[in-house]
């Protein structure tokens, strides 16, 4: 069934979310697999509305609380995740991450708790990791049987988040990293080069853990990603991500990279869509997230919401992305340095005024659990949310995004985060309901706040969120000055709703 753009939008919904005739989606899948077919998506109200998704990357691999990919750099000889692990567990050639699995145990993992404190904070989704490229999945899987069902916490992890998420009112997603993991895992067939135990394979090559670490992958690479994976492999991928979505249903699907493996990714790619409306009486209100970058995955313009590891756009963006990051590492690493409050509340401003959505990640423990500090984040993002909420959530960008320090220019997006500060000079605007809300980065000290887009609009009235009242502003001939309180009103970012000709 093949469309045009224009014949696509007139077939939305008033709600805003993609949608196609009831016949339609009874009779014929409204998505094929070919690339022009997929560029027809958009995504659905819910997502723009939402702007903020907690994560949580929880698995074997925070046992170690060593971070992110241990279960590879454990198997890189002279690497600090190898030590640690040849320190506390042995040598990966007698005890290999197969070891960590069972003590992945999640003893202390309450869920509802949980779910209840990312609500709080301001999270309208939650994602869970299905599975990292250490190939464990974290549902009752069909096809794998390294399952957190069969082993480890032996619960089935995806299906007590989703029926959580959905309890708490929140919208579901799921992350998947398989794709790579064939290429990801070729270092458990080395050996040390030296030592006592040099020339010694590591536990990849025993044939009892080949359905773990794969087969064939001696001489991969993890800089190939996906290229070079079998097809019995982009099979297997194939197969364990649609019993994912078909047996968990979610909102929303992340893939750690370009779309995977051509035909096969492409395939998945509609059915996720089109069961996703089947199930809904012909309404699209499913996401797919995935990235433009060189994975030797798929992607063009319109297929998905583009996802930008640890990065933020220079400048508005027309269609919604979304901005992958974490507190800290993506597992769970003991003393560690979380991004403060402040940071957390200054990116997502930025992101939003650019119609972009948050998705941060806070790692649990083994045990199943957040940390002091991660708590402390959490409350301090609920109480900021509580009061500034309504210039974030359900807003679209103004005719511009905001003024200052615009955020790194050109190249890749991903893995810039670091490379923003932002003072009393950073201006971020955002839109609804007829109020325009101007977001100050910093306090203004001065006891002005500047804003030089509004030289020549009529403004009726300014008021700062927290506190509500109205405050006095002049128009200049550099800007709107707007006076604000003699006392800083709160933390990390200050919100002021302006009703006017804007």
């Amino acid at each position: 069934m093949k469309v045009t753009r224009r014949e696509f939008v007139a077939l939305a919904g008033a709600a805003g979310a993609v949608g196609f005739k009831k016949a339609d989606a009874q009779q014929k899948p409204f998505f094929t697999d070919d690339m022009e077919s997929l560029t027809k998506y958009r995504a659905p109200k819910w997502f723009r509305d939402a702007k903020l998704g907690f994560w949580a990357c929880w698995g074997p691999e925070a046992v170690p609380e060593m971070g992110d990919w241990y279960a590879r750099n454990m198997y890189i000889e002279g690497h600090a995740q190898y030590e640690e692990h040849v320190k506390r567990y042995g040598h990966p050639s007698k005890v290999g991450y197969e070891a960590m699995v069972p003590l992945w145990k999640g003893e202390n993992w309450d869920p509802n708790r949980l779910m209840g404190l990312y609500k709080k904070a301001g999270a309208k989704y939650f994602c869970a990791i299905a599975q990292h490229h250490d190939n464990i999945d974290c549902w009752n899987s069909r096809f794998h049987r390294w399952n957190s069902v069969k082993m480890g916490p032996k619960k089935d992890i995806i299906g007590i988040w989703r029926d959580t998420a959905r309890k708490h009112g929140l919208r579901f997603g799921v992350t998947e990293h398989l794709a790579a993991s064939w290429n990801w895992y070729g270092v458990t067939k080395l050996a040390d080069k030296k030592g006592p135990l040099a020339g010694v394979p590591y536990d990849g090559v025993n044939p009892a853990y080949a359905d773990l670490y794969h087969t064939g992958n001696a001489d991969a690479r993890v800089e190939q990603w996906y290229r070079g994976a079998p097809e019995s492999f982009q099979l297997e991928w194939f197969n364990r991500i649609k019993d994912l979505v078909d047996s968990y249903q979610p909102d929303l699907l992340y893939s750690d990279g370009g779309l995977p493996f051509g035909k096969h990714g492409r395939e998945l790619l509609a059915h996720f869509y089109n069961s996703n409306a089947a199930r809904l009486s012909g309404r699209l209100e499913a996401v797919y997230n995935c990235k433009n970058n060189d994975s030797g995955g798929q992607y063009a313009a319109g297929m998905c919401v583009q996802d930008v590891e640890r990065g933020v756009e220079e400048g508005i963006n027309a269609e919604p992305w979304q901005t992958d990051t974490c507190v800290g590492d993506w597992y769970y690493k003991r003393d560690i340095k979380y991004k403060t409050p402040t940071t957390i509340i200054q990116m997502l401003i930025d992101i939003v005024s650019k119609n972009g959505n948050l998705l941060l990640n806070f790692p649990l423990r083994a045990d199943g659990t957040l940390d002091a500090e991660e708590e402390l984040i959490l409350a301090r993002l609920a109480e900021w949310t509580s009061i500034n909420g309504e210039a974030i959530y359900g807003t679209r960008p103004w005719k511009v995004y905001g003024e200052g320090n615009r955020g790194p220019k050109g190249g890749d997006l991903a893995f810039n985060e670091n490379k923003l500060q932002y003072t009393s000079e950073d201006i971020r605007f955002t839109t609804k309901d007829g109020s325009l809300f101007v977001f100050a980065l910093a306090w203004p000290s001065s006891g002005t706040l500047l804003v030089r887009s509004l030289a020549t609009n009529t403004i009726q009235s300014v008021h700062m969120l927290h506190g509500g009242e109205a405050l006095k502003w002049k128009r200049q001939a550099d800007g709107l000055a707007i006076q604000v309180p003699p006392q800083q009103r709160g933390d990390h970012a200050f919100v002021f709703r302006l009703t006017g000709a804007i």
